[in-house]
């Protein structure tokens, strides 16, 4: 079975989906997107999720065509269409099709794009040993908090991990922990985890917020502010997390260890709540 893409109000093999060389998408890279997990056909979150497109939409001053309603409708039907019980989605919306200007083209269609992929997530490996990681200055733009297509500074970064061997390059910017180039990064220091707030340098991640969620459900102390560099080398853990890695520790960074170079015991309470939260209310809900 082809896997099936959803463009412009058309459901269509993959094959057949094509945007014209003038779309801004391609021009200027002039549109956000959004990636859903989905675990046994039920997407993860949707509605924050969506609101977080939103969000961005509006940070572009770019135009929502669809209604919360008609997205999740649109969102579900995408997930039927393909093979995969556990999917994941990518949702795209460029300014539209118009002749090569910077300036924003009038009476132009946004153009609407949704894929689903099989969901990969860390191997049993990985969530047991923990990963390695780089750290790099952040480079990125000033609006971080815009879940743009324009990518190429974090492309730049996270080839900076494939160099290396590593799962992820850890951002600091002015010398403060900011997130990971495809990442929220948390770090745990005595017992307490420490999370960057949610501003304009950093993607708000639906996996960090129900993160935090369940440390404050489950009595785990958190604190949200902004941490050194040099305190993030020393903290007793580091942890990735994002739709597709879901929560994952970093036990070691620029090629030394983290902790006591293994996945610290904060990590494996979350870790078993994050599986215990997906199993009881993504997996069950289908049953």
């Amino acid at each position: 079975m082809s896997q099936i893409v959803y463009l412009n109000g058309q459901f269509l093999p993959i094959e057949q989906a094509y945007v014209p060389v003038l779309d801004r998408g391609f021009m200027f890279g002039d549109g956000a997107y959004e990636v859903i997990p989905v675990y046994s056909r039920h997407a993860f979150r949707l509605r924050e999720h969506l609101q977080r497109l939103e969000n961005s939409l509006q940070g572009l001053r770019l135009t929502n065509l669809y209604s919360l309603a008609e997205w999740e409708n649109l969102v579900l039907a995408l997930i039927k269409r393909n093979q995969a019980e556990d999917q994941s989605l990518y949702l795209q919306v460029t300014r539209g099709v118009a002749p090569r200007n910077h300036a924003f083209p009038k009476g132009v269609t946004p153009t609407v794009f949704m894929m689903s992929n099989p969901l990969i997530t860390p191997s049993k490996e990985q969530c047991e040993n923990g990963v390695s990681a780089v750290s790099a200055v952040d480079i990125r733009w000033d609006r971080c908090d815009i879940k743009a297509i324009a990518l190429l500074p974090n492309v730049l970064l996270q080839q900076m991990a494939v160099d290396a061997g590593s799962v992820e390059t850890v951002l600091f910017r002015d010398g403060i922990l900011t997130e990971g180039a495809a990442s929220n990064i948390f770090a745990v220091e005595k017992g307490v985890i420490l999370a960057p707030p949610k501003d304009h340098h950093m993607l708000p991640g639906i996996t960090y917020d129900l993160l935090l969620e369940l440390a404050e459900a489950n009595d785990i102390p958190v604190n949200i502010g902004y941490f050194d560099e040099a305190r993030i080398r020393a903290a007793d853990e580091l942890w990735i997390s994002s739709s597709t890695k879901e929560v994952l520790a970093i036990t070691s960074l620029d090629g030394k260890p983290i902790g006591n170079a293994k996945p610290g015991p904060i990590f494996h309470k979350m870790y078993k709540l994050y599986q215990d939260y997906k199993n009881r209310v993504m997996r069950q809900e289908n049953d």
